[in-house]
């Protein structure tokens, strides 16, 4: 299947779409300001070691010393003492884990890895001999003997002179012999590069970040299929021209530079499938809809028949809308980038014949998903339950923020309900105090409200407690903001 990768730059974010017949697929967006640091390779310097918590504060020339532990240098040290590792003003080299957070520095490891497309370089570490020449296997791969046919491949296409360790992940299944040389081509010219960058520099400084969005669309998303790769920054074309010239020749011929007087997202109304998947709702071309809801453990998908009707029968309607709602999960969930915990609830089906070939559509359009997925069979209650590994944050969560009227809920109480709460209110600030009236600021909705058809409530309450009662809209609060003023 043919496909082309668009690469949107701009100064505050790269946007990527992956096309495949002429319809995107897949979205990827990397802000500039919200870009981490994991990944990234320092000459660090120590700062100070913490024997009694076996830990030790490191500068890696950020605002925070960085934080690691002895098991963050050694995988066994059970047998040894950091304060036997490290020492106040040691240089080394050091990988972050994980991001600055609030008031916590990084965190750091002195097991570097050098990610590539199909393998995992582990360069030789002084301080752990079980860094040395070895071929490890992704647990994903399960079958002993594809472990052990990948493992023998590596072995023959590995340098007789390595001495790091590689990891084969589960995408180096499906790649050829050539692809993984290139693999090992780009791990070890970047590692040859960290160690001469570190030559030259004084700790605390940087020597490897790890690839920006559109480099690692470059390393991970570009293959043989792809047919056109384009790129509407110079600046940048050029760029990436250079990085796969070093790395990644086999997909330098497909790099192109954008020069249309539209938009590189207008070709393919690339912006319009964003706002879309940004919706709860997805119409089927047939009439059926899918509703999706993303929670913070799950993703719940619900197909609906809409108006669509069968040409025979019920169960031809309800078969052949889940059969189009399978397809359009699976665009969905690459389209949205949905991870985790994913939960669907198809339209009902009595046959189980029509239950295996809805569960076959799917995982036949999950196989184009370059995150790996683990789909179940249907449930004792007609629910499909399966996973999709999380490989980065959904582009609800990056491009939104929860609503400030609902909190992220969905819902709002109404303006009777608060008017409600509001007399409540006043009955418990009469008990306790004994003001000279009663302001009432609300939004205009139950102000209105107020005036009309709850007016003959609020006379009664202004009658009981004995004091006027006053109205004053803002038009700045949000519905179920209130604010009782005592004067």
């Amino acid at each position: 299947m043919n496909e082309e990768i668009l690469i949107n730059i701009t100064p505050q974010e790269t946007r990527v779409a992956l096309i495949q017949q002429g319809a995107v697929q897949e979205l990827q967006i990397e802000r500039t300001r919200q870009r981490g640091i994991v990944g990234n390779i320092y000459l660090a310097k120590v700062a100070r070691v913490l024997p009694g918590m076996q830990s030790a504060f490191i500068e890696i020339g950020l605002d925070r010393t960085a934080f690691m532990h002895v098991a963050d240098i050694l995988q066994n040290h059970s047998q040894t003492q950091i304060e036997k590792l490290l020492f106040e003003g040691q240089t080394l080299l050091v990988q972050v884990l994980k991001d600055p957070l609030g008031t916590k520095g990084a965190r750091l490891t002195t097991q570097l890895s050098i990610a590539g497309r199909n393998l995992v370089y582990l360069p030789p570490n002084s301080n752990d001999p079980s860094t040395e020449k070895y071929i490890g296997i992704s647990q994903r791969i399960e079958a002993p003997e594809e472990r052990e046919t990948i493992k023998n491949r590596l072995a023959g296409l590995m340098p007789a002179d390595e001495k790091g360790g590689i990891i084969v992940r589960t995408s180096a299944q499906e790649a050829t012999d050539n692809e993984l040389q290139h693999d090992m081509h780009y791990l070890r010219t970047t590692w040859e590069n960290i160690l001469e960058a570190a030559k030259t520099k004084s700790a605390p400084s940087l020597l490897y970040q790890d690839l920006s969005l559109a480099e690692r669309v470059l390393r991970d998303l570009a293959g043989e299929e792809t047919t056109q790769i384009r790129v509407d920054s110079a600046e940048n074309y050029e760029k990436l021209n250079t990085f796969a010239s070093n790395y990644m020749p086999n997909v330098l011929g497909k790099l192109t530079l954008h020069r249309g007087e539209r938009a590189l997202f207008d070709l393919f109304d690339v912006d319009t499938e964003i706002n879309k998947a940004l919706g709860r709702r997805v119409d089927l071309k047939s009439g059926g809809y899918l509703m999706i809801d993303q929670t913070e453990s799950m993703t719940t998908i619900d197909v609906n028949t809409g108006s669509y009707v069968g040409a025979r029968n019920l169960d031809d309607t309800v078969f052949k809308t889940n059969l189009e709602a399978a397809q359009s999960i699976a665009r969905q969930l690459r389209l949205r980038n949905l991870g985790g915990i994913i939960i669907i609830d198809f339209i009902d089906m009595l046959s189980k014949e029509h239950q295996e070939s809805v569960l076959h559509e799917l995982k036949r359009n999950l196989e184009r998903d370059h995150a790996r997925t683990s789909v179940n069979d249907f449930s004792s209650l007609g629910l499909v339950e399966m996973t999709r590994k999380r490989t980065r944050e959904s582009l609800a969560h990056i491009t939104c923020e929860p609503c400030p009227s609902c909190a992220g809920k969905g819902e709002v109480k109404t303006p009777q309900t608060i008017c409600y709460e509001i007399l409540r209110e006043i009955v418990r600030e009469h008990r306790q105090f004994n003001p000279r009236e009663f302001r009432i600021v609300a939004a205009p909705d139950v102000i209105d409200l107020f005036l009309e058809e709850e007016s003959q409530f609020l006379a009664r309450l202004g009658d009981f407690v004995a004091k006027p009662i006053k109205l004053q809209a803002e038009a700045s609060f949000r519905q179920e903001q209130y604010d009782i003023v005592l004067s």
